[in-house]
This record gives structure tokens, sequence and C-alpha cells, in this order.
């Protein structure tokens, strides 16, 4: 297997340092905007049915506690999942969400005003990337019930960061936006699920949104996707 400057194995999908950086900026960013938020943008409508902006971050932080545990605990391969399967095997395994989304809001309800998920976010995020940088990166973890190699988990927990980045941000309009290199494996995500690249037409946020049902579909964006459309959203 060939290797990048720095010795690390390049992998057919997508590599550690691309995985590593996009989950770096996604963090970041999101600790960039859990900085600023104060507890009434806390209470603030998400683009999450039921969720406002606390709830998306105790969500996230479950995520970055998650990649601690699953980076600790490396396992034999080979994976059974990618950067781009996961999602779609996710999503035919998931089942009614309803439960889940039930139990993050009481949760997140549990604390005083939100300021401690962002607390918790500020600590547990870095020591998360942190992890990331240690981990073997022709490794392979267990997450979910799936086997990952370490730069699938990685492109994974970074384009979940940027699209609940952009759901926490929809009434925050001083928010600052996602890290552009998250938002490339973000979009390297869907248009694997896609089976294309995004439509020239579409911004990157646009598709974003569209393709993991945040925005719908319009007459010329059917016309547009042709039979793809009955797809999406390709992940939600």
């Amino acid at each position: 297997m060939a290797g990048d400057q720095r010795g690390y194995p390049v992998r057919m999908g997508i590599d550690f340092l691309s995985a590593l950086k996009a989950l770096e900026r996604g963090y970041g960013a999101v600790g960039e905007l859990a900085a600023t938020l104060k507890p009434q943008d806390l209470l603030a409508f998400s683009r999450c049915q039921g969720w406002v902006v606390a709830d998306v971050l105790f969500h996230l932080l479950c995520d970055a506690q998650r990649a601690l545990v699953a980076l600790a605990s490396p396992v034999p391969g080979p994976p059974d999942r990618d950067f781009v399967t996961y999602w779609s095997g996710f999503a035919a395994e998931a089942g009614d969400p309803e439960p889940a989304a039930w139990w993050v809001r009481r949760a997140a309800a549990a604390f005083r005003d939100g300021s401690g998920i962002v607390a918790l976010w500020l600590e547990t995020a870095p020591a998360a990337v942190r992890a990331a940088q240690g981990a073997a990166p022709d490794g392979h973890i267990t997450s979910q019930g799936h086997i990952l190699a370490v730069p699938d988990l990685l492109a994974t927990l970074a384009t979940e960061a940027v699209v609940h980045h952009l759901d926490m941000t929809v009434e925050l309009h001083r928010a600052p936006s996602p890290h552009p290199d998250a938002m490339v494996v973000a979009t390297r995500t869907l248009d694997g699920l896609l089976g294309a690249p995004r439509p020239e037409r579409w911004s990157v946020e646009e598709y974003l949104l569209k393709a993991t049902g945040r925005a719908g579909l319009s007459n010329a964006d059917n016309s547009l996707l042709g039979p793809a459309a009955k797809r999406f959203p390709l992940l939600s």
C-alpha cells in the first residue's frame, strides 16, 4: 500500500490525513461556535425536529465520547463498513428514531442551562481529536456494531459534525460556518451515497441541506436529479 509524505498509508477510500484534518477542523469549528453560545442561544430551534441547539450539541458530545471509546479499543480487521456505507447500512438498521431523539432531549434537559454541555464539549472534543492523532492510521475500530478502518471512523465523525453544525445555526445568523476542510469530506460522503458528484448548480451548503433532508427538493431539483431524486434524503 502506498504512503504519503509522512509515511501514513493511503487507502483507496479516504486517507488518514484527510480524514484527520476534517475531524480536527470540523470539531474545531463546532468548538468555536459553542464558545459563543449564550444560554438563550442554546434554546434556539435547530433543523433537527424537536431539538434545540443544546440538544444537538449534546448529541455531538455523545459522538465525541463514542470516538474516545472506539479509538481506545482497536480490533482486527477487515472492516464491514466504510465512510460511505456506514450511513446506508446504519439508516437501514436504525428502525424508529423517535426513542433516541427523546432520550437526547431528556438527557440534555438535565443540565441546568445548557452551559454544562458546552463545557463538556470544549473538554471532550479536543480529547477525541488528540486520540485520533495518536491512532494507528491503518488500524480498525468497532463502533455501533460495525468494524471500520480508523480513517473511515474519522470521516463519519467529521461528516456528522458538519451536518449538525448547520443544524445549530439555522436561527443563529452570525454564527461561524462549518470549516471548508470538513465540508469537503461531508460532500465526498454524499457523493458516495448518491453515486455521482454534487449537482453543479447547488452550492456545497445547499447540497448538504438537501441531501440530508434539511431542505426539500424543488420541481427543478427533481428534474435535475431524475430517478436519483427518489433516494433523497441520502442520510438523515
